[in-house]
Parts: C-alpha cells; structure tokens; sequence
C-alpha cells in the first residue's frame, strides 16, 4: 500500500475497500468507486484533487468515474493520477461536446453533420449530441485530458433508446476498443434506455441509479449481471437528500426528497443514515461497484468505512426493498 496522502490517519489505521469482479471483464474492482464529478462542478482545487487521488489509492479505491461534460473533471484528474495511473481504472463518458466552431477539426466536424442531415434528416438523436464525429472527438479529447494512453471503460453517456438501437453511436466505440483506445465500452443510464443498451450484446458494462429512494433498475442490474455485463450503481446515497427539510430548487434533486419523505425509513433519522444507505446499495445483487462523488478526503474516508461494513444484513435489506415497493407502487421511475 503506498503512503497515506491523509496524514490525520496513519496508513494502517486505513480500511480498505474489498474488490469485487467486474462482470467478464477481467477485471477486479473496488466496491466503492469514485464519482469525479463534483471536482469539476465544484471547482476543487488541484491540490485537494491530489489529495482526493492518493487517499483512494491507499483505500483500494481502484474505479475513478468521470466524463467530458463534468467541467474541468478530467484535466484535474490527469494531472493527479500520472504517477498512479497503473492503480487505477478510468471510466469517462462521451456526449454533448463538438470540436471548437472555430478550429480546423470543428469546421469539418459542422460540414460533416450538414451534409448528413441532407442525405438523413430523420436520424435519431439530437444531431450533435450523438454524432459519431463528436463522439469520437470526445474519445480522443479524454485520453489527452486524462493523459493517458487508454481508457479502461467508455461510456455512452444517456443516449435514447433510438440512438442505441440505430447503431451508429454504438459503432463509434466499438470502434475505439478495437483501435486500443479503451479496454471496454459500456452505456450510463436508466429505465428503457438501459434495458435495450443491455439487449444489444455490445456493451461490457452498464451504469444505473440505485439507491434507497432509486430502485426501478433492480431488475434490470440482475439482468446486466446474468450476461456477464460489469455493474456500476450511480447516486449510491440518494445525494443525502433526507437531509434537507426543505424542497431542492434543482429539479434534479426533487424527485428523491419527495420520495423519502414518502418512505420515511427510520434510519433517516439516526447516525447510521449514511451507512444504511451505501451498504443497502452494495447489497444490490449484481451490483460490483458503488460510485460516490466528494471534494472532502474527509468524506472519502468515511465512505470507505462503510463499505468495509459490507452488504447489510438479509432483513435490513428486505425490509428496504419492501418499504419501496409498498411506497412506490410501481410508479416510480429510476432517474437520470
């Protein structure tokens, strides 16, 4: 193990996070992840970044999630993992990012698009979010972003049903797994979405919502696991929205607070809040890891804690899924 870049903590006292298989992938993953998002958003600074970086290492932390559209994210995140890039696996996302209007690749790129909209102007898919000349500038952006020569798994990053089943978005990434680019593709999202990117047969792993207030794509992670796909669950603790007396004024976030009032678990209340709700969502059958996005090392190190817990127990887990179940009614849709 290397040396604890948190030095509140001697690098014994760590715990450190249990490694389940990846699907078929091949590879070993830790049952927490980290979620890169929020450095982008949130503009942490490079220095906590390192921190956030080296702590995970120490962890066993071994799944970094991040994506092209998640601000600075990646560029923070190959500037701390250079001399710890052979610990980790990469995960990053594509969508939503055109070369610049102004620069030679952009310009192609726009006259690209324009003449096929004339020859298919019914093509699924918003035209520049899912071009396979943005998709693929996309690609070649992160791995100069992360300053790497290979991703370990790229995503599609909540494309429709129709663009999946078009094929086009797809084929860009099979692709860049063929040329090197990536170890394995995979598909984050939700719902119907998720269940076609699943029946495609493409796909090495899927990402979805699972969580406390977050439980449609349960079956779905089952069904991801019987074909060997790697499973990540995304939004793990329901973004702590019991937390929050009031309404979020994110629409975002509306959606959990109104169905955790609705469930009101009695843990919500309690100091063991945080813990019931990662471990609830480890327990998930099918579930290999749990990404949980955080600028505080502090944070980290806790959730690291939790998941060294493990699973809950088979009736705290039950009585969870039942709560859902009679609360939701079958009308509650996973989100995105």
């Amino acid at each position: 193990m290397m040396t604890s870049t948190f030095r509140s903590v001697t690098p014994s006292a760590l715990p450190s996070v249990a490694r389940r298989p990846f699907g078929q992938t091949g590879m070993q993953v830790g049952l927490l992840g980290f979620g890169a998002a929020e450095i982008g958003f949130e503009k942490c600074d490079d220095r906590t970044v390192d921190r956030l970086a080296g702590l995970a290492v120490d962890l066993g932390i071994n799944v970094i999630d991040t994506a092209a559209m998640y601000a600075d994210s990646e560029q923070k995140l190959g500037n701390a993992l250079r001399s710890r890039r052979r610990h980790v696996h990469l995960f990053t996302k594509c969508r939503r990012l055109a070369p610049p209007r102004y620069s030679f690749s952009g310009l192609a790129f726009r006259l690209g698009v324009k003449r096929q909209l004339r020859l298919n102007p019914q093509r699924p898919g918003t035209v520049w979010d899912w071009h396979p000349r943005a998709l693929q500038w996309n690609i070649d952006q992160s791995l100069r972003r992360l300053k790497t020569d290979y991703l370990d798994v790229v995503q599609l990053h909540s494309c429709s049903e129709d663009v999946l089943r078009s094929g086009e978005a797809v084929e860009v990434l099979v692709r860049a797994r063929k040329a090197g680019k990536c170890r394995f593709i995979g598909y984050s999202g939700d719902n119907e979405s998720a269940i076609a990117a699943i029946d495609t047969g493409h796909f090495d792993a899927v990402q979805m919502s699972i969580n406390i207030a977050d439980q449609e794509g349960c079956g779905s992670v089952a069904a991801a696991a019987r074909r060997g796909l790697g499973v990540v669950a995304k939004r793990p603790i329901a973004n702590a929205l019991w937390k929050h007396r009031e309404r979020p004024s994110s629409p975002d976030y509306q959606a959990y607070w109104q169905r955790l009032r609705e469930l009101k678990y009695d843990f919500m209340a309690s100091e063991r809040a945080f813990e019931m709700a990662l471990r609830f969502t480890i327990s998930v059958p099918g579930v290999n890891t749990a990404i949980v996005g955080t600028t505080s090392p502090k944070h980290l190190l806790q959730n690291a804690k939790y998941a060294g817990m493990g699973p809950l127990s088979e009736d705290e887990f039950k009585a969870i899924r039942l709560r859902w179940q009679q609360r939701s009614n079958g009308e509650w849709e996973a989100q995105m």
